[in-house]
């Protein structure tokens, strides 16, 4: 593993992959996109008009009714891990997980929204740290049907490359697991004396207040991930895999945790360091949105 000295694509991000206007916003801020508008969008009548139409609201038939409104679209919510003074992996060429996970989901943000179907939103579109408890909140706070944190970690071995999804469990699938999920939940000590990773007893509580509806439909979504990956995306060997990930604790969202790739593998992090590598991973992830939501696991993502 390189040592932690500066990123030479940190700074250089956002010129490999310019960050559209409307994917920037000031810290702390929650972002939404909603392609043709922005959530919330209506038409303001000034005094004047609104006095007309009052005065006039006798004369006025209501509209006959035609058909019901069309639901809204489902909102995804994309997770870039990492941020701020907690830069991730670092990979031998030096360059930060926290860089690679943003770029790769504004490049995801593009490609759902660019379909029409969905509103995306990313729980941080800049540089900061967010705690894990923090990324969560959004989610649940704005009523996402999906959650998707996306990584690319680092392990002991460094000849382990591919690709992989996570969905959250007590006790590990293998030990391989296990350590990730250790490395990824103890992203809040960088937080500082304020913010503090939940101990076991309370992981095991959270893990228990998971529906098994919630756990279906992280289920289908990791199935969707590893169907739509096999044909462009080298995969590890069993590439579903679960853990008690603290960013995955969501009663209500069905969550899954995507690694695309090892920062931690020369051959791995030499493609993510690649805008059409990157653009390829999200267009995998696009089609797995897409089956996600084209499936019985749509139902459950409510």
């Amino acid at each position: 593993m390189a040592p932690h000295r500066p990123d030479p694509v940190g700074s250089d991000t956002h010129l490999l992959l310019p960050a559209p206007q409307s994917l920037s916003v000031p810290r702390r801020t929650f972002l939404t996109h909603v392609a043709g508008g922005v959530v919330g969008a209506g038409v303001l009548l000034s005094a004047p008009a609104y006095a007309r139409t009052a005065s006039h609201a006798a004369a006025v038939h209501a509209p006959a009714v035609v058909g019901r409104a069309q639901p809204p679209r489902p909102l995804v919510m994309l997770d870039p891990g990492h941020g701020g003074k907690d830069p991730g992996a670092i990979g031998f060429s030096g360059i930060y997980e926290k860089h690679v996970a943003e770029a790769a989901a504004q490049e995801l943000a593009r490609q759902l929204l660019a379909t029409g179907r969905y509103r995306v939103a990313l729980t941080r579109s800049s540089d900061h740290f967010i705690p894990l408890d923090g990324r969560v909140d959004m989610a649940q706070q704005h009523g996402a049907s999906l959650f998707v944190s996306m990584h690319a970690d680092a392990l002991h071995d460094a000849s382990v490359r591919g690709a992989s999804v996570y969905t959250h469990a007590h006790g590990a699938s293998d030990s391989q697991t296990a350590d990730l999920a250790r490395t990824e939940n103890s992203a809040d000590r960088f937080g500082g004396p304020m913010v503090h990773g939940a101990s076991p007893e309370v992981q095991r509580i959270l893990a228990s207040l998971v529906t098994e509806e919630t756990r279906k439909g992280s289920s289908h979504m990791a199935q969707a991930v590893v169907s739509a990956f096999q044909s462009r995306v080298q995969l590890l060997t069993h590439p579903h895999r679960h853990a008690a990930f603290a960013v995955l604790k969501s009663a209500q969202i069905p969550s899954v945790l995507v690694e695309m790739g090892f920062m931690s593998n020369r051959l791995d992090e030499a493609a993510l360091r690649q805008a059409g590598h990157r653009a390829m991973v999200a267009g995998a992830m696009c089609h797995a949105v897409n089956l996600y939501f084209a499936s019985a696991g749509a139902g459950l993502a409510g």
